[in-house]
């Protein structure tokens, strides 16, 4: 079980935050190497990471320097890059705060003009999106160690419940109660049809879908959920979600839904904006994760983009099918390329007979 510092560290290394670089580094007990918080690479599970203080610390324990992120090594950051990583651990240093960009911008010592574009330009989200899933991020944390939500809450730097609750629905997924319950009590309704791209599961909570996933069987897609809600109330319930599923039909059929389907999902600032672009692309195209980080303002990003993609959670409610490869390869779709293909097929005869 990982300490309270060291669960906040593998928040750090999730999100991949610069304002961590430099201190610490975690290595992965299956590979023998360790990594800077902010390694590009793809991160392992949780039971198999060990945190250090710094490299000559990791060394001696015998594992070896990350050749991706040489974390090693003493190369400077670039001026914008700099900037960006003091302005995070001055967001970290302030979490329980009060503050605004000219304050930020002044014990930081240049502009705020200067500050928003750049910090926007290298992290993909405002100062401010940064701030608040920062404190969502130390909410998780302090709730799990069981402090109380009143307690967790301020300790996150929220000055009121309400203004949790506020970001709690497109963050967490759930009120803050329920997410320090790891889930518990949670109800969540499920069906599970069938359509022109096989087998597919819509779930929902009260606010939304939470979940739609493409599979071969009915045993495989409830499981999937079950797994990933373990402690919610799961029932199937074909009727409530019937509308919902015709939705989906039309969806795979690769014509627009007649209505907007409500989601209950949780994102990141950045996903939150990669999802919002893909949902721009229009029917049958596609856009490559380059282009898709350019859009963004984030060119260089194509891979965070590519992770965002995977981490999408409704499949076809979210479009990430439209996001391919420079090359325009459609490989990494994860619930196969051959739907994939099959999708944006449907899609483009959809378009021209519409």
């Amino acid at each position: 079980m990982m300490l309270p510092e060291h669960r906040r560290w593998w928040a750090a290394a999730r999100r991949r935050d610069p304002a961590f670089d430099g201190r610490f580094v975690f290595a992965v007990a299956t590979t023998g190497i360790y990594c800077r918080p902010t390694c590009p690479a793809r991160r392992p599970r949780a039971q198999n990471v060990r945190f250090f203080p710094g490299p000559p610390s990791a060394e001696r324990e015998g594992f070896r320097a990350c050749k991706r992120c040489h974390p090693q090594s003493g190369n400077p950051l670039p001026p914008g890059a700099r900037l960006a990583r003091e302005a995070c651990r001055y967001l970290d240093r302030h979490l329980e705060e009060t503050l605004t960009l000219g304050r930020m911008a002044r014990g930081l010592g240049v502009s705020p003009f200067h500050l928003q574009r750049t910090f926007k330009r290298e992290l993909g989200v405002s100062p401010r999106e940064y701030l608040s899933a920062l404190r969502i991020e130390r909410f998780r944390i302090r709730a799990r160690e069981a402090v109380g939500v009143t307690a967790a809450l301020l300790d996150a730097g929220f000055g009121s419940a309400s203004r949790l609750y506020e970001r709690s629905s497109s963050r967490l997924g759930m009120t803050p109660a329920t997410y320090r319950k790891g889930g518990s009590g949670m109800s969540i309704a499920y069906t599970v049809m069938s359509g022109p791209l096989g087998k597919a599961i819509l779930a929902a909570t009260p606010r939304g879908l939470c979940a739609v996933e493409l599979g071969d069987s009915d045993r495989e897609l409830v499981g999937r959920l079950r797994a990933r809600f373990p402690r919610s109330r799961i029932l199937r319930r074909p009727s409530l979600l019937g509308p919902a599923a015709r939705e989906l039909y039309r969806l795979m059929r690769g014509r627009r839904p007649d209505r907007r389907l409500p989601l209950d999902v949780r994102a990141t600032a950045f996903q939150a904006r990669v999802w919002k672009e893909l949902r721009s692309i229009p029917r049958g195209q596609t856009r490559s994760y380059g282009e898709i980080a350019g859009n963004l303002g984030r060119p260089g990003s194509a891979r965070a983009v590519a992770r965002a993609c995977a981490s999408n959670p409704v499949a076809l409610v979210i479009p990430c099918h439209r996001a391919v490869a420079k090359s325009g390869d459609l490989a990494g779709y994860r619930w196969g390329v051959r739907r994939k293909e099959a999708l944006l097929e449907r899609e483009r005869e959809a378009t021209r007979t519409s």
